[in-house]
């Protein structure tokens, strides 16, 4: 069974974490919620390092804490890895034992401690004490050190948080390599949806201690694009169609023989040549409507799209619109929405900059 199943109460002073849920061990869960949701906590539940618990925690079939039976299974013994904001780091020994500290937690361990190194670009890096290291470069030891465990889960508390812009983009790609190589599920927890929507493949929202929402990234996020929680927007990952240099684009396909246009991504240290989709995402507010197509504009993205829901937003209204079998929202003022007099079923044309198309490349400035 390849699934985390939890059922459990944590009370504090001031807060209580109530959940229930099952996660499949696949991919990579992102976490989400304001300050103060309980997104830490339920982390710190998982891996064992609070106790004030009621319930029960299940890893792929392994009962790994019980209230009712007293069973706890002690954190060094879940096989559950946790990387922190701060990457917590042994400031008297160099990278290389460092990262030699977490092979030791586990000694049957297969993985090769120099593929570890060279997934987590760390080449450079062995030799050096880690108070020399920037931000960025202490998390991926913190992260090679915890995959030496060889964890059945890993679980990764905020751990872009103190990066700088550069560092971000950087650090979700070599995260979501990481993932795909060595096929380690992970919990990603962030209270930033940029940095969730390009790397989840579930979504888990948490409000004052409790779930709010789980399922697929793309449907989550257009969930809460009515509670008005988020930036709202259209989440897509769309195939690849081609680079072109020459004008700095690159198009996606949306449907056959229509693309759709962002920044280029070739040829930028964030893109891998590998690469077959793009996850993206545009803000509601970047897409604008007109009820007759633009035929000659300098804005490249221009479809026809036909309105599915219509909801009012105080002195705005989010529109649900289907697009070659792709939900678009956009979010335009109410005197606009009656200017237009928009109905559900009207045929209208949507349009956006290719600037507006936000992806990994540009995360860092989100």
């Amino acid at each position: 069974m390849n699934e985390l199943s939890f059922t459990f109460n944590t009370l504090f002073d001031d807060f209580n974490l109530s959940v229930n849920q099952t996660i499949p061990t696949t991919g990579i869960t992102g976490i989400f919620g304001h300050s103060g949701s309980g997104k830490s906590t339920l982390l710190r539940c998982i891996a064992g390092l609070e106790k004030r618990t009621t319930g029960e925690i299940t890893l792929n079939g392994t009962n790994l804490y019980n209230a009712k039976s007293s069973y706890f299974v002690k954190p060094e013994k879940r096989r559950i890895g946790l990387v922190f904001q701060d990457a917590r780091l042994f400031p008297h020994l160099t990278v290389l034992n460092n990262i030699k500290y977490g092979q030791r937690r586990y000694k049957n361990t297969s993985l090769d401690i120099d593929e570890v190194i060279k997934l987590t670009q760390l080449k450079s890096l062995i030799h050096k004490n880690v108070t020399q290291l920037s931000g960025g470069e202490k998390q991926r030891v913190a992260i090679a050190r915890a995959l030496l465990a060889e964890p059945e889960l890993l679980l990764l508390d905020e751990p872009l948080s103190a990066l700088d812009n550069t560092s971000k983009s950087t650090m979700i790609a070599l995260l979501l390599n990481v993932q795909k190589q060595l096929n380690i599920p992970m919990l990603y927890v962030s209270h930033s949806m940029a940095e969730l929507q390009q790397i989840s493949d579930n979504l888990l929202v948490m409000n004052n201690g409790k779930i709010t929402h789980f399922g697929n990234v793309h449907h989550v996020i257009h969930t809460l694009n009515s509670s008005q929680s988020i930036t709202q927007q259209t989440s897509l990952t769309l195939p690849i169609h081609e680079h072109l240099p020459k004008y700095g684009l690159t198009s996606l396909q949306l449907a056959l023989n229509t693309y759709i246009y962002l920044p280029l991504l070739a040829n930028n240290n964030i893109a891998n040549e590998h690469d077959t989709h793009i996850r993206c995402f545009i803000a509601a507010n970047d897409i604008s409507i007109s009820r007759q197509e633009v035929a000659e504009s300098s804005i490249v993205n221009h479809f026809q799209a036909e309105i599915t829901h219509i909801q009012p937003q105080e002195n705005n209204v989010l529109i649900s619109l289907n697009c070659h079998e792709h939900t678009f929202y956009s979010s335009i003022s109410l005197w606009s929405a009656e200017r237009l007099s928009l109905n559900v079923n009207d045929l209208i044309y949507i349009q956006f900059k290719a600037s507006a198309v936000h992806s990994l490349a540009d995360l860092g400035k989100l």
